[in-house]
């Protein structure tokens, strides 16, 4: 078999309706280049694998009994991909004009770049914060969860969460994208492994970067290229989606553990020996606290 120019693997939970939309939208949007489509359905309880199956006949479908999580069910979605660039795709997004082929001849282009992403529009016209972030040293995760990253939204002392000094009208590095919206070179994905499997949801799209930061690929922000997102739809701690989201309050408690589990993971895969013991005790129990103040609020 040929190898396509892109392969798109969409993990998908609970996501029916929007996972149609997302398919249909790349049917829509046809981009002159090969491309395989395979979903990866976790166990969903909406009967997602079934729409799949029925309307998208040409969609290759993993249908899981159990939820297994994002990390793995991607690893298990690229072991049946085929293309040059795998495109990780979140079932809440839409393909709009030629993104498609926009970000492989980008890609083509720049062979530095081990990954990519687009302008993730969410539904009210702003950019995802998450798909133009800094990594989370202990200074840069202080400045973001203390406030200071807003009330200096253009410094490069307190707003490297978000990289705010960046122009986002120019193409620029980035150190790390989302998940949502994210083209991997295959060269790089299987140099550094693809996704760790210790993240369940959520922080494994840091850890991706960060590890192919330190292989020496470049990562890119390319905004002349716009998809939409209907961010947090299966997860239903975002409020930008509270008044579409699929998720009940005990998906929405397991996701807001796996989200601090996920901050835990990262520290102590990439900066407990990197920094004093005493910043990794106020770092792992701000998170703590944060944690529980956060469970509260759901």
């Amino acid at each position: 078999m040929n190898a396509a120019d892109l392969s798109i693997v969409i993990v998908s939970y609970n996501a029916k309706d929007f996972l149609r939309r997302c398919l249909t939208s790349i049917q829509k949007n046809p981009a002159n280049i090969s491309h395989e489509v395979i979903v990866v359905d976790n166990a969903s309880p909406d009967d997602s694998a079934d729409m799949v199956e029925k309307e998208f006949p040409k969609v290759h479908l993993i249908a899981h009994k159990e939820n297994v999580g994002f990390s793995k069910a991607n690893n298990i979605g690229i072991k049946k991909s085929s293309g040059r660039y795998v495109l990780f795709l979140n079932p809440d997004t839409e393909i709009v004009d030629n993104a498609l082929e926009e970000m492989i001849d980008f890609m083509d282009a720049h062979e530095e770049a081990g990954a990519a992403t687009c302008f993730v529009k969410m539904p009210n016209g702003k950019l995802d914060d998450a798909a133009h972030r800094g990594f989370p040293t202990p200074w840069n995760a202080f400045c973001h969860f203390s406030g200071l990253g807003k009330v200096f939204p253009k410094s490069m002392l307190f707003n490297g969460y978000h990289m705010g000094w960046k122009d986002l009208d120019r193409v620029h590095e980035i150190e790390v994208l989302a998940g949502a919206f994210m083209i991997v070179r295959r060269e790089a994905g299987e140099q550094v492994g693809w996704w760790d499997e210790d993240y369940f949801f959520y922080g494994e799209d840091v850890d991706f970067c960060y590890v192919l930061w330190e292989k020496g690929w470049k990562i890119f922000f390319v905004p002349g290229v716009t998809v939409l997102h209907n961010k947090g739809v299966s997860g239903g701690i975002r409020k930008e989606s509270e008044s579409v989201t699929t998720a009940d309050i005990k998906t929405r408690r397991r996701v807001t553990k796996a989200r601090f589990d996920a901050m835990k993971i990262f520290y102590n895969k990439h900066y407990v020996q990197k920094y004093p013991k005493l910043v990794t005790w106020i770092m792992l129990s701000m998170i703590d606290v944060k944690y529980r103040f956060t469970l509260k609020k759901l």
